[in-house]
């Protein structure tokens, strides 16, 4: 896979995102062969949250003896037991439940996870970050959002990583925060490339998220499959697109189309989102 520069580091162009791997469906062995398989297949960076179940964990027992073979990122800001969420002591506290649960002594990626400018602008959320970077528990401080909090993001400085929601139908950030991102030299995951699967939906799906990006796709009238939506967001100024998935088959198909490039009327998707744009912000 072609590697990309994401702030320090770099790293494949397709990452594994980790949300499904917390999931019941899936037991501890089969996340283990998926995540040595990933890493086999090329794959360099994997993200995951404390939110994402048992995705933590068994990242940390899976990564034993190859740790030093992927960037690792998760999230932070809440479920902190004893602290309020979004304070700074949750931020620290978190941070060393991070390190234990992943069995490593540094996150090389920690995203503030979503939340609101306000929090953003109070501070102490972001010194908490920066006091684990100087500390060395964190690499790299990043956020994780879209739309207003992430432009406020990306003009703070304070960032060196941004994640944030790129597919053929959430574009919001290709209009100005992304290419603000890449003029500061701040790395950009993309987050959704595959728009949570909603094309395979004969139906309207209950989950707000995902049924937002039913109704978009159905108004742009565009032919997808997880082929077009994974290299449309990769021909994107972008360092990686996550991909979340349980099945290593899955991971595989991702691998192969980002081999075959951009595609060539990604321009066309592009403007058919903006001719359909009815106010479609990113989804957070």
């Amino acid at each position: 896979m072609q590697q990309r520069a994401l702030g320090p580091f770099r790293v494949a162009e397709v990452g594994l995102g980790a949300g499904p791997l917390g999931s019941d469906v899936v037991d501890d062995a089969e996340v283990e062969r998926l995540i040595h398989g990933a890493i086999d297949l090329g794959v360099t960076l994997i993200d995951t949250a404390p939110s994402y179940g048992r995705s933590e964990r068994r990242i940390g027992a899976a990564l034993r003896g190859r740790r030093d073979r992927v960037v690792l990122s998760t999230k932070l800001g809440y479920g902190v037991p004893g602290v309020p969420d979004w304070t700074g002591p949750c931020i620290t506290r978190g941070i060393d439940a991070a390190l234990a649960r992943l069995e490593t002594d540094w996150l090389d990626l920690a995203h503030l996870h979503s939340c609101g400018q306000d929090v953003l602008e109070r501070g102490d959320v972001i010194e908490a970050l920066h006091s684990a970077v100087r500390a060395g528990k964190v690499r790299v401080a990043a956020y994780s959002g879209d739309n207003a909090p992430l432009a406020w993001a990306i003009a703070s400085g304070r960032f060196g990583v941004i994640q944030c929601s790129v597919s053929v139908v959430d574009q919001r950030a290709l209009d100005a925060n992304i290419p603000a991102a890449n003029e500061r030299g701040v790395g950009v995951l993309a987050k959704r490339p595959l728009a949570n699967g909603v094309w395979l939906e004969p139906a309207r799906p209950r989950a707000p998220d995902r049924g937002e990006y039913w109704d978009r796709l159905r108004a742009m009238e565009v032919a997808v499959d997880a082929a077009r939506l994974l290299r449309f967001t990769l021909g994107q100024p972008i360092a990686c697109a996550l991909v979340g998935t349980t099945q290593l088959a899955n991971l595989q198909a991702a691998v192969t189309a980002a081999e075959q490039g951009p595609l060539p009327d990604a321009d066309e998707l592009r403007a058919t989102f903006q001719r359909c744009d009815r106010g479609w912000d990113g989804i957070v």
